[in-house]
């Protein structure tokens, strides 16, 4: 068993990693959201591995450090303060992208899930790791398998068993992501009863990696911090340099215009809409996602003006 006092530097550096990899993936979505890059690519492929990864060895972690912290005896307090620091942060993410991003806000992010994961792992700690390790594989397998209509209600939309969520820029919920943290309780648990733990607690990492070792005591503050700083950095990047937008708008027009029309008809209509949008300096008007009752009406006149030009 590992002693109360004694805290794995290890744990700390991984949390630091895993939070790194977040800004990195962060990163990458602000240069997409700018328009710096290829629309979408930070939701697709290789990208969308890696923040899932990413997602799954935070909430690893989460659990793992759960065990730590309580396996030896619930500490009502610590745990209370910790858990209202996190319900308050989620609660504060919440209401911040729903101010910008209302339509696709984060009602039930990663912040969201570690609260509520926090409250249910304590829950079935005293569990033998070996049933842990069962539940985690029915919290992991139920999507594929459990539905009801009911289920669809937004009220059930958290659980991750609905088919009708709408979008948000971070959606973690309970089924299967709850798995990850079921995962990391029952490796600490098993870990714990082998004497592993003990020796984890004498590798001391986070004198050669301090930095990474304190970024993981300190998650929390990273983590609400990281993003708004990113954002500023790329938004005051575009005011000196703005994105050639052209080419990402050309390669989503013509994507969402080829399984109606011939590509060779797409690409001449697509090329025509930026051309004549630069013509009358109205570019920036054809990437507004919700533009205004004139707005709408002069791209509808525009998309018509060079459909007609290139039907002939």
């Amino acid at each position: 068993m590992l002693p109360s006092q004694a805290r794995i530097e290890l744990i700390d550096v991984a949390r630091g990693v895993a939070l790194i990899a977040m800004a990195i993936y962060h990163f990458t979505w602000d240069l997409d959201f700018f328009g710096y890059i290829e629309p979408g690519i930070s939701v697709i492929g290789g990208w969308k591995i890696f923040a899932r990864s990413i997602a799954c060895s935070f909430l690893f972690l989460v659990g793992f450090s759960l065990y730590l912290a309580h396996g030896g005896g619930f500490r009502a307090r610590s745990f209370l303060k910790r858990l209202a620091v996190i319900a308050a942060a989620a609660a504060a993410i919440t209401i911040v992208t729903y101010v910008i991003f209302p339509e696709s806000f984060i009602f039930f992010g990663i912040l969201h899930h570690i609260a509520l994961a926090t409250v249910l792992g304590v829950a079935v700690l005293r569990l033998p790791a070996v049933v842990i390790l069962l539940v985690a594989a029915g919290v992991i397998a139920a999507p594929h398998f459990v539905h009801a209509p009911f289920l669809d209600h937004p009220m059930f939309w958290w659980t991750g068993l609905s088919r009708n969520v709408p979008a948000s820029n971070d959606f973690i919920p309970i089924f299967p992501w709850f798995g990850a943290v079921l995962l990391g309780i029952a490796t600490a648990k098993i870990m714990g009863a082998a004497g592993l733990l003990a020796r984890l607690a004498e590798i001391r990492p986070g004198r050669k990696l301090p930095l990474l070792a304190a970024t993981g005591r300190h998650s929390l503050a990273f983590y609400l911090l990281h993003q708004p700083i990113l954002i500023a950095c790329v938004w005051l990047f575009a005011q000196v340099m703005p994105p050639d937008r052209s080419a990402a708008f050309m390669q989503a027009c013509t994507a969402q215009c080829i399984p109606q029309r011939e590509e060779i008809f797409c690409r001449a209509y697509c090329g025509c809409v930026v051309e004549e949008a630069a013509a009358q300096d109205r570019l920036g008007d054809i990437f507004v996602a919700d533009p205004d009752a004139q707005t709408r009406a002069w791209l509808e006149d525009l998309a018509l003006q060079c459909s007609v030009e290139n039907n002939g």
